[in-house]
């Protein structure tokens, strides 16, 4: 009997041990409804497509601030508010948006954005340029899956492009001096931050996945070292 009844409590406690180290999932962390597509996904796929969404989100709001702090681009473009400029950057962008580039790409329609004879939307132009420069790392791909393989080179010379892109818009100037795209403060104003800040997530979003895609595929990343005032853009 004596056994009979220490038996039951501990049984009890077992249990109560159980409840309390279930833990339901908490509301503010996001979770992934299944699909069937996953089952062609490796956890690695499943990495790089949060990390491009991240990536995309960050650029998106780093354009969104650049049109407000250079309203005058807006006339330029597309028009509208900022909220629509973005919208044809990173959407089915309207032709007459795209046409404006002048049929470049990736990092040359960058360039545009700090080119003295460029009569076109500025801020579009760069943000336009770093997507499709960034994208280009990702294979120009927003899913990835068991067939997919990334380049973990392409993704470190894409972190390496958003410095020097970085450099370019807090640095580059017309012939009368002046800045061709405002971003941090000026003169007597307060010094803003912000942009620096979406600059390294970006550039840490881009080298943390090329060391988890080398790491993944024992490859190795060749570091390059440049001096951002002299500095060019690496292919990807």
């Amino acid at each position: 009997m004596k056994r009979q009844r220490l038996f039951i409590p501990i049984s009890l406690l077992c249990l109560l041990l159980v409840g309390c180290n279930t833990t339901p999932p908490s509301a503010d962390v996001p979770t992934r409804p299944f699909n069937i597509r996953q089952l062609g996904k490796s956890d690695i796929d499943n990495v790089a497509e949060m990390h491009l969404g991240e990536m995309l989100i960050h650029l998106e709001a780093l354009m969104l601030k650049l049109y407000r702090r250079n309203p005058r681009e807006l006339t330029k473009g597309v028009g509208g508010r900022p909220e629509d400029a973005v919208a044809a950057a990173f959407g089915p962008a309207p032709v007459g948006s795209l046409s404006a580039l002048q049929g470049e790409r990736g990092s040359n329609v960058v360039q545009l954005a700090f080119d003295e004879q460029y009569r076109g939307d500025r801020v579009f132009a760069f943000g336009v340029g770093l997507q499709q420069m960034l994208l280009a790392a990702y294979n120009n791909k927003r899913e990835f899956f068991l067939t997919d393989e990334l380049d973990p080179q392409k993704l470190y010379n894409s972190a390496r492009n958003l410095e020097v892109a970085a450099w370019k818009l807090h640095n580059d100037r017309s012939s009368d001096g002046r800045l061709y795209l405002l971003s941090d403060s000026t003169g007597q104003e307060p010094r803003n931050l912000s942009y620096e800040r979406l600059f390294g997530k970006l550039i840490a979003i881009q080298d943390a996945l090329a060391k988890i895609i080398a790491g993944h595929r024992s490859r190795t990343i060749r570091q390059v070292i440049q001096r951002l005032a002299g500095a060019v853009f690496l292919p990807i």
